[in-house]
């Protein structure tokens, strides 16, 4: 059938199918807008809008780092047919609320790819909507934004491309027309609280209210817009000329031909017939052309049309596009910073008209200029992996969906600035957990940034380096103690030296009020200095081994937390123990004195700080001698490695620590050693031990953990996966779901009250899966990934990846960073 070639790897589902046994929230706090997930359309940075596999148009993370689920139905396509003399016409949804006049599209059924209705496809950054057994037509429209790796420039922007194409596969001429609407929204996307309280969830996390005042539009007009090639009708406000958050313009647009036609101020808040009429009657719009401001508690939407006629066998492509300007994202008040598109949409650095909030139009017509170039760039950077025969179908679609987060966790991208030249970058740890770029955290989610845009992660790991000298002493309380009722366990928000946990939250001021995070005291965490001085070297061994400028700006920095670090050293054998309370990634889980997991990062960061140093001093970029701190490091390693070998080896694993008598197998005891490998560093542990801890940790975390889950978590034995629901049991419909965080070598829990330890962490199981292939063992890599990414894609978690899910089918945080890790996967295979 003649229309867009669409990869068959990408992710499948029914238009509109209902999930039968999606999973649900582990706790009421958490957010869970349920599974009607899509790809989120729109460029790093710039905002972006999600649209459901039923043609929802339903997530709104157009104000950087908040989060609006939401369904504005005027926000919508639909088609009009003629065919053999009889016509029908739909909104392309399969829901709507309001707008009775409007016929909406019908669902399809769960799990049959060639339900009546059609299929939603999706493979970020594209996704398509092929529509079948209802219009006489062969119809699909395929969107995406133009994000591609080493992009500086249009990954940045705040773009929708849909492209229509229509074929007529009967012996009968038909006729066409595609409508699309939208709903103008300036001034919705901003918090009218403009200096909300920071408070904490019952499980002991910080939050803030966020009010936006959507629906409010006094004051907001449509304009009808026309050019050469181009005609749209741009959406503004009564703003004035200095925009704020929330200020700025809507534009949808369309090639200027014949058949177009247009309605300018209709009202999205009636029945919808002002537009439906027309459009249903004939396929045309009235063309008005009405640019009065809507009064208060009014509405006001626009919308263009194309009609045409297709002779049997023609096919016709047809482009839409959607803009929107917002320039300014502001954190607290007067705290602000300018998107990163704006940098290219005046002529020069010294014109500001790129932050004027007024180019809606401009990127409007720059999309329908150049949508087919962008379309094969995406096209060019995939296939080359899609046309790999020794990578699994699932894996291919897994890899590229996950990179969703990248647009939609409620990312940050600043306009460049002498320091920063090509931006500042910041993605949230999740929505629930509303900081930016927890270091540990991007410890294995940060190879989508390393692998396809390198310079944002150097960006990220530069205002990690500028933090560490910073300090702020103001006392807060620490949230894991709340919980247990102590109010007034206080310390400090940010000690100098230590390695901060975040780069701040979108209510204050990002990269300079750093560590936000308040659930434990990150002071004390004893592996974020050593992540930061992993991901230091890690950004320059793997982006070509040859920015010295970056290493030097980021040097003392390493030596200054490293400094830190080595004071939890309290027994002087050369490694920072654990001191008892949650201090570190698994930070509702207690380590006790020298830990596998944070001992073998501090060994490889001390290993990673020796080559780091050593470079410098080659290249003259030390100012005195590299030499007492050189010997230094090398004795605390060999200090280290024999204690980490005779305090922690059993035999068959890493115990977790040494003082808290655990027999607990831990998946990620040897990150460190993955991290050491992976740059080509010296092992911390020989390599026959490596193995037998790998084949220990799988058997164990993964085999027998799946096994003993589906023997004992049913709705009457809840406790051990931490569920108060029950909805649904994985593990009872006979599937594997993943590696567990922690168990005991048979696979049972050590406790069955136990959280982190029993859950199945998405990034976890994807960096456990990494060291796998890292270590030849490809086959269970995969297995465990497998499980994973089935979890995600069969039981509606697409496209809002938690970052833990459990045996009972529940889940917690979604929209997580972490789960990026796929990349370093791939990176190893």
């Amino acid at each position: 059938m003649p229309g867009p070639e669409i990869p068959s790897v990408a992710w499948t589902w029914p238009i509109g199918a209902q999930w039968e046994t999606p999973y649900i929230v582990r706790y009421a706090s958490n957010l869970d807008d349920g599974p009607e997930h899509g790809m989120p359309l729109g460029g790093l940075g710039a905002g972006c809008i999600g649209r459901a596999p039923n043609g929802t148009f339903n997530l709104w993370h157009l104000d950087g780092g908040e989060h609006i689920f939401d369904h504005f139905p005027a926000c919508q396509f639909a088609v009009y047919e003629e065919a053999a003399g009889a016509s029908q016409t739909y909104a392309m949804a399969t829901t709507g609320d309001g707008l009775e006049r409007w016929q909406w599209y019908p669902a399809g059924q769960t799990g049959n790819d060639d339900a009546k209705g059609g299929t939603y496809k999706a493979l970020y950054p594209r996704s398509w909507y092929s529509y079948q057994d209802v219009f006489n037509a062969n119809l699909t429209c395929e969107q995406f934004s133009p994000i591609w790796p080493d992009n500086y420039q249009e990954s940045s922007y705040p773009v929708a491309v849909f492209v229509w194409t229509a074929h007529n596969p009967t012996d009968q001429p038909i006729t066409l027309s595609i409508l699309l609407s939208w709903q103008n929204m300036v001034g919705w996307f901003t918090n009218s609280e403009s200096s909300p309280e920071i408070q904490q969830r019952e499980d002991g996390s910080p939050f803030y209210d966020y009010v936006p005042p959507l629906r409010q539009s006094a004051g907001n007009f449509n304009l009808l817009v026309s050019g050469e090639r181009a005609t749209g009708i741009v959406m503004d406000g009564a703003w004035t000329e200095s925009p704020g958050e929330g200020d700025g313009q809507f534009c949808i647009a369309v090639p200027t031909t014949e058949g177009m036609t247009y309605h300018t101020r209709w009202n999205p808040a009636g029945d919808g017939g002002d537009l439906w009429d027309s459009f249903a009657g004939h396929g045309t719009l009235s063309n008005v052309a009405d640019t009065t401001s809507a009064v208060k508690d009014e509405q006001v939407g626009g919308a263009i049309a194309i009609k045409f006629t297709l002779a049997p066998g023609e096919t016709q492509e047809l482009p839409f596009v959607l803009t929107w300007d917002l320039p300014v994202t502001e954190f607290a008040k007067g705290k602000l910073a300018y998107r990163r598109y704006t940098d290219f949409l005046g002529s020069d650095s010294t014109d500001l008209s790129g932050r004027s909030g007024r180019n809606a139009w401009q990127l409007a017509q720059e999309a329908l200029a150049n949508y087919p170039t962008w379309r094969q760039n995406i096209i060019d950077w995939q296939q080359p992996i899609l046309d790999r025969p020794d990578l699994p179908d699932w894996f291919k679609m897994a890899l590229f969906n996950e990179l969703y987060d990248m647009a939609s966790g409620g990312t940050l991208w600043s306009a460049a600035s002498e320091a920063d030249p090509v931006g500042q970058f910041g993605v949230l740890e999740c929505i629930d957990y509303r900081w930016y770029e927890s270091l540990d955290v991007r410890l294995y989610g940060g190879f989508s940034t390393l692998m396809l845009w390198p310079e944002l992660e150097k960006a990220i790991i530069r205002a990690f380096a500028r933090a560490i000298p910073t300090e702020d002493p103001k006392k807060r309380i620490i949230g894991y103690y709340y919980t247990m009722g102590e109010s007034e366990h206080l310390a400090p928000r940010k000690l100098k030296g230590a390695t901060p946990h975040d780069l701040g939250a979108p209510n204050e001021n990002p990269w300079i009020a750093t560590n936000y995070t308040s659930y434990q005291d990150c002071n004390q965490w004893k592996d974020l200095p050593s992540d930061f001085v992993l991901q230091v070297y890690r950004a320059f061994v793997l982006t070509g081994g040859d920015d010295l400028e970056f290493l030097a700006e980021c040097w003392p920095a390493v030596t200054q937390t490293l400094q830190y670090l080595k004071l939890f050293d309290l027994d002087g054998d050369g490694v920072p123990e654990n001191g008892g309370a949650p201090d570190q990634t698994f930070d509702d889980w207690q380590l006790k004195g020298l830990s596998a997991y944070c001992g073998g990062l501090w060994l490889a960061a001390l290993e990673a700080a020796i080559k780091m140093g050593d470079l410098l001093q080659q290249h003259g970029k030390i100012s005195g001698s590299f030499a007492i701190v050189k010997s230094q490091y090398q004795r605390w390693i060999k200090q280290g490695k024999i204690v980490y070998q005779n305090k922690l080896w059993t035999g068959s694993f890493y115990r977790l620590d040494s003082e808290s008598n655990s027999d607990v197998v831990m998946a990620d005891q040897l990150c460190g050693q993955f991290c050491a490998r992976l740059m080509d560093l010296p092992d911390i542990v020989d390599q026959e031990f490596i193995n037998i801890a790998l084949d220990t940790i799988y058997d164990a975390c993964f085999v027998k953990f799946n096994e003993y889950a589906a023997k004992h978590s049913t709705p009457q034995n809840q406790k051990f996966a931490g569920s108060q629901t029950g909805f649904f049991s994985a593990a009872q419909l006979g599937m594997a779901i993943g590696a567990a965080n922690g168990v005991k070598p048979d696979g049972s829990p050590e406790n069955p009250d136990d959280t982190h330890q029993l859950e199945v962490w998405t990034g976890i199981n994807f960096g456990l899966a990494a060291f796998l292939a890292q270590m030849g063992k490809r086959d269970q890599a995969m297995a465990i990934t497998e499980a994973v990414v089935q979890q995600i894609y069969n039981y509606g978690l697409q496209f809002r990846t938690p970052e833990a899910i459990t045996a009972m089918g529940t889940f917690r945080a979604c929209h997580y960073l972490r789960p990026m890790a796929i990349w370093g996967l791939y990176a190893q295979l």
